[in-house]
């Protein structure tokens, strides 16, 4: 192996796969978009979002509900994420509803094979940047 503090770490040839990793239902249960920004252009936009990685070498159609204090829940919202691949999911970007900023929510993430979810948060509502990251729950 390479690698320190001083050398590039390098891949190894012919590294194997453990085989799928993850879960095939999540929750995140805390969910908000802050109402404004401060910074310009999508990157410095506040926004929520979930990470999901899909390890496996099929695609995963991944499925996201959410759900509200004082409404019906909405979805499932579709996103498919290619085999051995990563997928950033904005839920500013829901439509038909779109979700309302400055409003609480929760998610749950359902996929037909095993992937892995993290939450993330910008709240660029001040000129200091705030992130908040975290593994979602997951069951079993």
């Amino acid at each position: 192996m390479t690698g320190g503090v001083d050398k590039p770490i390098q891949p190894i040839p012919d590294a194997a796969q453990a085989g799928p990793m993850g879960k095939r239902r999540w929750a995140i249960a805390e969910g908000f978009i802050p109402p404004g920004s401060t910074g310009e252009g999508p990157e410095f936009e506040s926004h929520e979002t979930v990470c999901i990685l899909n390890a496996n070498d099929a695609p995963a159609a991944v499925r996201i509900t959410l759900f509200f204090e004082d409404r019906d829940p909405v979805g499932p919202y579709g996103v498919e994420v290619p085999a051995r691949r990563t997928v950033h999911v904005r839920f500013n970007s829901f439509e038909n509803p779109e979700i309302p900023k400055g409003l609480g929510f929760a998610s749950i993430i359902e996929s037909d094979v095993p992937i892995v979810c993290q939450h993330t948060r910008l709240d660029s509502r001040q000129a200091e940047l705030a992130l908040l990251s975290t593994v979602a729950f997951s069951e079993g």
